[in-house]
């Protein structure tokens, strides 16, 4: 009796093993991952937002609308709760990322009203939080593709066979992806309009 039990438990960990289980927690793992480090720039941009809206304040008192903008985006932005958990929640997760496309719309008005103040442009602070921000942009674009990546791989893993045989079997489910928004908007060409007079 034993050894069939021993017989029966070596089968099971060669069928397990596989049957791509390991492979799927190694990939849900690294989306996860991948979700930390896109929440991690993010928090990096919401770090970023007072001080720059600090120093703005001090040049452009007028343009209160786009300072409480800016503020009251990254205040709803921070508010939205997530971990590496979020990404298996759509909701939340369409949540954070329309919390995060509020902020970018906002902190892209705030650097528009700042083309209006040369003294400020010129101002040490502004350029070096400005910079700043430029660089966490740039982190956050590659978290996202490094995030983009493995959630394809995840997903691929989770609906080929035989694996999606254990996805099914242990509940794994594909994860959400980034999108675009407006997705007809970005397919059409800018328009150039130099404004020439005749």
């Amino acid at each position: 009796m034993k050894k069939i039990a021993v017989l029966l438990l070596a089968l099971a960990t060669l069928a397990l093993g596989g049957c791509g289980y390991n492979d799927m927690q190694r990939s849900d793992e690294q989306v996860k991952a991948a979700w930390a480090e896109v929440v991690n720039q993010y928090q990096r941009r919401a770090d970023l937002i007072p001080n720059l809206v600090n120093t703005v304040k001090g040049f452009a008192q007028q343009e209160k609308d786009v300072l409480i903008g800016v503020t009251e985006a990254r205040a709803k932005a921070t508010s939205v709760q997530v971990n590496a958990n979020s990404v298996d929640d759509p909701e939340a997760f369409q949540r954070f990322v329309q919390a995060q496309r509020e902020v970018t719309g906002a902190l892209s008005r705030l650097l528009a009203v700042a083309e209006n103040y040369p003294q400020l442009k010129s101002d040490q602070n502004f350029r070096e939080l400005q910079a700043q921000l430029e660089g966490t942009e740039n982190r956050i674009a590659v978290a996202r593709q490094r995030f983009i990546k493995s959630t394809q791989e995840y997903n691929t893993l989770a609906r080929q066979f035989p694996t999606n045989l254990t996805a099914m079997a242990f509940g794994y489910k594909p994860k959400p992806q980034f999108s675009v928004e407006d997705e007809k908007a970005i397919a059409k060409p800018p328009t150039v309009d130099f404004g020439t007079k005749k």
